[in-house]
């Protein structure tokens, strides 16, 4: 990984990093740790947890990796509480943690509409505000950066997310105001469509569909989101607050994967006297 910040930059910051066992969340752990802060990652499953933990302690890094449920408010009190335990603060939180499935709208049943909300919003919204209440807030200072999506011009494929995450957008703005007299910034990066373990799943036509709909021709990497949130989190931004960053190879100034077909149901011509 290209160093882009000074060593030591963050010494003596704790950041908990949601979904920091793979992808964007443990390239951000790492980067974030390399350059002097301690790292506690969370996510549901624990082996990659585990493998992330190794990785990052081979590189010197003080890493505290413990399984949580963002979803349960009991889960991520207790969690909270034990990187307090460890660590004494918390002075920065990713919300990295999410998932979606791709489908077309009519095909989503309620359930697994509401398992994406629940995850991607009602989450990210139990976490942050335990964060901010149990450490933030009483510490006076904090930075949190929200990992969304490109959402402006909705998400057909995935309502669902596209839902969700345009709910975290506005939650990051109406936290900015909300907790500047705390000293805490909120922000919120919105990837396009980026390389990372989590769109293996996708089916390669969709994948290639979404590449020939960015400027740049090609998929985002891990560390280019990366570098963008670590700006974020540090006192290098300390001005920068309630503000969306949008990192998507100019997709969402150009074209959109989702075809629409040539024979679009038209209305009868409206009356004319």
């Amino acid at each position: 990984m290209e160093q882009l910040f000074r060593s030591g930059l963050f010494e003596g910051e704790v950041a908990i990093v949601t979904g920091g066992g793979t992808g964007i969340g443990r390239t951000v752990a790492r980067e974030l740790g390399k350059l002097g802060c301690k790292i506690a990652i969370a996510g549901r499953r624990p082996e990659p947890l585990e493998d992330t933990k190794k990785a990052l302690e081979a590189e010197g890094i003080e890493v505290l990796a413990r399984t949580c449920d963002i979803r349960k408010v009991e889960d991520v009190a207790a969690y909270v509480a034990a990187v307090k335990e460890r660590f004494g603060a918390i002075t920065i939180l990713v919300n990295n943690a999410g998932g979606q499935f791709p489908s077309p709208a009519e095909h989503i049943v309620p359930k697994g509409f509401e398992a994406v909300v629940r995850n991607n919003l009602l989450g990210t919204w139990t976490m942050t505000h335990a964060v901010a209440t149990g450490a933030m807030i009483p510490q006076k200072r904090g930075r949190i950066v929200n990992i969304t999506a490109q959402v402006e011009r909705g998400f057909p494929g995935m309502v669902h997310t596209g839902a969700a995450r345009a709910g975290v957008q506005n939650l990051t703005k109406t936290l900015a105001v909300e907790w500047a007299c705390h000293g805490i910034r909120v922000n919120a990066v919105a990837p396009g469509v980026i390389k990372t373990s989590g769109t293996a799943q996708y089916p390669e036509e969709f994948l290639e569909a979404a590449r020939k709909s960015i400027p740049l021709k090609r998929l985002g990497g891990e560390e280019e989101v990366s570098h963008l949130v670590v700006y974020l989190c540090s006192r290098v931004a300390d001005y920068v607050t309630g503000q969306t960053f949008l990192i998507d190879g100019g997709q969402s100034l150009w074209s959109s994967p989702w075809e629409i077909p040539n024979d679009v149901p038209q209305s009868p011509p409206y009356p004319v006297d």
